[in-house]
């Protein structure tokens, strides 16, 4: 026993000395990871990604560990307008509680549609209670915008008086789990890589990075190899509920690549120690795209342009190996 002791803690100083850390590849979640959102708070990791019939979380210290993370329900219900296709959630967290948003509708077609909130507590492994119905027409993948001077807003893909699916952006209100003021449309589907089978603009994700302010959007149809991200730059000073406020990227920043197709749908998080901007997307293996269940999850850094701007990359294979986020 007491080689054994001092053989461990050799080996553990020479860890240390040669500073070896923790690393991961994608996928990591896999099936079962279309739409995910991933956030780190309080020591843990944790993924949320849009499993049809209910709102699950799973958490992890590691992002290596999301992979096997147990899922835990935090909603379910039976009631028609709100059981069924249920897509997207996020969790966030404002003024002492987090706050779970999903979509959710009927199980007879798509056209229930609506944004739903959830209320916390302290910590995301809380648990929820439905805090009501957030949308009166069509809306689906909301998102938090945070705005210092302006508030925060949630962002939404809608149909609201336009053809085609677009961004909307309206106020949250104070208590969080509803929305007040008009919608406001600051991007539709006009660009011809935003218009392949289908023309859409849905998953907005809001992005703070060098000092300025992004949102990530997918464009074009989810049944498409063309589904891909755009970016939105809002330019620091107008009205962020003003379509010119925005300026839209000129092509995908981010699109189907080294047999990961439809590359979208995404959520940015922060390293532990706030040095790192992680993106979460999904792909899928099926070279025409895919909407259903065998999108996976996907997990890379966010690196910088020479001018500040972010840059993406492209997607990478499961070859590709990155130590855990810094701490």
């Amino acid at each position: 026993m007491g080689f054994f002791r001092k053989t461990s803690a050799s080996l553990l100083a020479l860890l240390g000395l040669f500073n070896v850390s923790a690393a991961f590849n994608n996928p990591i979640r896999s099936p079962g990871g279309s739409d995910p959102f991933v956030t780190y708070s309080g020591g843990y990791y944790y993924i949320m990604t849009t499993s049809w019939s209910d709102v699950e979380i799973a958490r992890s210290t590691t992002v290596e560990g999301l992979k096997t993370a147990t899922k835990k329900v935090i909603y379910s219900s039976t009631e028609s307008s709100r059981s069924s296709n249920v897509w997207a959630p996020e969790v966030h967290y404002f003024d002492g509680n987090w706050y779970v948003y999903f979509t959710a509708g009927n199980n007879a077609n798509l056209d229930g549609q609506r944004m739903h909130a959830l209320k916390g507590g302290a910590s995301p492994w809380d648990d929820f209670t439905y805090a009501g119905q957030m949308t009166n027409e069509w809306a689906i993948d909301g998102s938090t915008l945070r705005l210092n001077t302006w508030g925060n807003y949630l962002l939404f893909s809608c149909f609201h008086e336009v053809t085609y699916q677009s961004l909307c952006i309206q106020k949250l209100g104070d208590d969080y789990v509803s929305l007040t003021g008009d919608i406001a449309v600051i991007s539709q589907p006009t660009e011809t890589w935003e218009t392949q089978s289908t023309p859409v603009n849905e998953g907005p994700a809001a992005l703070y990075f060098g000092g300025a302010t992004y949102i990530a959007y997918s464009a074009s149809y989810c049944w498409s190899a063309a589904y891909c991200l755009g970016l939105l730059t809002w330019d620091g000073s107008t009205d962020p509920m003003q379509p010119s406020a925005w300026t839209k990227s000129d092509g995908c920043v981010f699109s189907s690549a080294n047999g990961n197709y439809g590359t979208g749908h995404n959520s940015f998080f922060q390293s532990p120690d706030g040095s790192q901007t992680w993106n979460a997307y999904h792909a899928t293996s099926n070279s025409n795209g895919a909407c259903d269940n065998s999108r996976y999850t996907q997990i890379q850094p966010v690196d910088a342009n020479s001018n500040g701007t972010p840059n993406f990359g492209i997607p990478v294979t499961s070859s590709q190996t990155y130590s855990e986020p810094s701490s």
